[in-house]
């Protein structure tokens, strides 16, 4: 890239690309820690720190070591202004748990002012003095090891590797208007936008069919002829149509080929 005139030479501006993973259908944490380290990593920390998974006060504790390290790796002067990067370290509807009072009680000053962890009083530590044991557990941990824990921890959750829609649903009196729908290789999940409970799980073998529009999107579930709806108010109804039907694909793909072993794909150029 140049310059205006008469600015000098040139300037060479380096970049790099990532892409980013559509399908989560064979993933497994360690087991390729490049792409865990550049991409899943990345892909996934921030849909937990939206709240979007159901996660207890003490996975978020174990979870903030790992975050904490890989964000910040061995510099430990982020532990004395932890307040200020709590919300990158703990999902946004788990923060409301923190009260900042706590963190007066959490650090004394140690040799030339560095912070200093205090013991906690009691048998059992605030959650904010926890957070600060779990930064402290990883101090021998490295960045890229640290980045595969957090994926190996929150891989076993049921919405691990999931695309989130927030949709107002039509259908179904027992479930609020709003709800959270994601979807990943165990189909089309429905949770419920506060508690992040999962209201049920719509396997793909039991989705008939599906449509979408503009302003929606719209499901059959069970047969044709007999099964109920899914009726949802959504302006990404396009982005959900399209996830849904390359998992669909790739599954049948996937069957396909161990019907008949001689049957491929041809590979992309």
């Amino acid at each position: 890239m140049r310059g205006a005139k008469g600015q000098g030479a040139a300037v060479t501006l380096s970049y790099q690309v990532y892409f980013m993973r559509k399908l989560w259908l064979s993933v497994a944490p360690g087991r390729d820690v490049k792409a865990d380290t550049i991409l899943h990593y990345h892909q996934e920390l921030p849909k937990y720190l939206r709240g979007f998974h159901k996660c207890s006060q003490e996975d978020a504790v174990h979870l903030a070591g790992f975050i904490y390290k890989a964000q910040f790796g061995s510099d430990r002067s982020q532990l004395a202004s932890m307040p200020k990067v709590l919300r990158e370290l703990v999902p946004e509807n788990l923060t409301r748990l923190m009260s900042s009072e706590e963190w007066k009680k959490v650090f004394g000053r140690g040799w030339g002012g560095a912070p200093q962890l205090l013991p906690p009083q009691g048998p059992r530590p605030g959650a904010t003095v926890r957070i600060l044991l779990a930064c402290d557990k990883c101090r021998d941990v490295t960045v890229e090891e640290a980045k595969v824990a957090f994926l190996k921890w929150i891989c076993r959750w049921p919405t691990f590797g999931s695309a989130f829609f927030e949709v107002k649903q039509t259908s179904e009196p027992s479930y609020p208007d709003i709800i959270l729908i994601a979807i990943n290789r165990h189909g089309v999940l429905l949770i419920h936008p506060k508690t992040k409970d999962l209201l049920t799980t719509y396997p793909f073998t039991k989705i008939a069919s599906w449509s979408s529009g503009s302003t929606y999107f719209h499901m059959v579930l069970g047969s044709l002829g007999r099964g109920s709806r899914l009726l949802c108010e959504t302006s990404l109804g396009y982005k959900m149509d399209d996830l849904l039907t390359s998992y669909v694909q790739q599954l049948l793909s996937t069957v396909n080929k161990q019907r008949d072993p001689r049957t491929s794909v041809p590979a992309s150029p």
